[in-house]
């Protein structure tokens, strides 16, 4: 059993144990693909959670294909099972979406549910169970994202030159009222 230190390290070690499921099925697995653990582009924080996401090698500067399996996972099964789904993506091409080549590879290794949120059935299960203890524990707990408040709105700092006055403004009053007067520079002219 090995003993991986790095989240990163461990998906590709599965990913590694997984390849030669796709290449009998003739889709092999890239060898130019980087992995890791992230909240994907979108939906990680929405009712439908977004679990993983893969990246065609056209969006890496370096023609990399990039997989993101979700911070919110940590049961090794399910990390298989999303890791897979997105290594499918990779194999079939992302442009393939979730049918055609991609649901046959999906079936085949035995994912099952809706192709677009697919979770490991027991073929699945039995094939990964070796694999799951060869690459050992995955080295990840679960990340809880729900209790994270995104901010909403961004406050622009605006500070005299003068006397340092500083007022946080919003973009949009920003534009609608132009930038906000001191009020020490309103006093000196109602003063005069």
């Amino acid at each position: 059993m090995a003993n991986f230190t790095t989240r990163e390290e461990w998906l590709g070690a599965l990913a590694d144990e997984m390849r030669p499921m796709f290449d009998a099925l003739g889709y092999p697995i890239p060898t130019n693909i980087r992995f890791t653990c992230g909240w994907p582009s979108k939906g990680a924080g929405s009712r439908n959670k977004t679990l993983g996401q893969c990246f065609p090698p056209e969006k890496s500067h370096d023609n990399t294909h990039e997989i993101i399996v979700g911070m919110s996972l940590s049961e090794p099964f399910r990390v298989a099972d999303v890791l897979a789904h997105e290594l499918i993506h990779a194999a079939v091409g992302v442009e393939a979406g979730h049918k055609g080549p991609f649901r046959t590879v999906a079936k085949a290794i035995g994912l099952e549910g809706k192709m677009t949120a697919t979770t490991g059935g027991e073929a699945f299960k039995q094939s990964v169970s070796p694999m799951l203890e060869k690459v050992g524990d995955y080295p990840h707990a679960t990340l809880d994202y729900s209790s994270i408040k995104k901010q909403s709105t961004r406050m622009i700092k605006c500070v005299c030159m003068e006397c340092g006055y500083t007022v946080r403004v919003s973009r949009k009053w920003l534009a609608i009222g132009g930038e906000p007067i001191c009020p020490t520079d309103q006093i000196n002219m109602d003063m005069d």
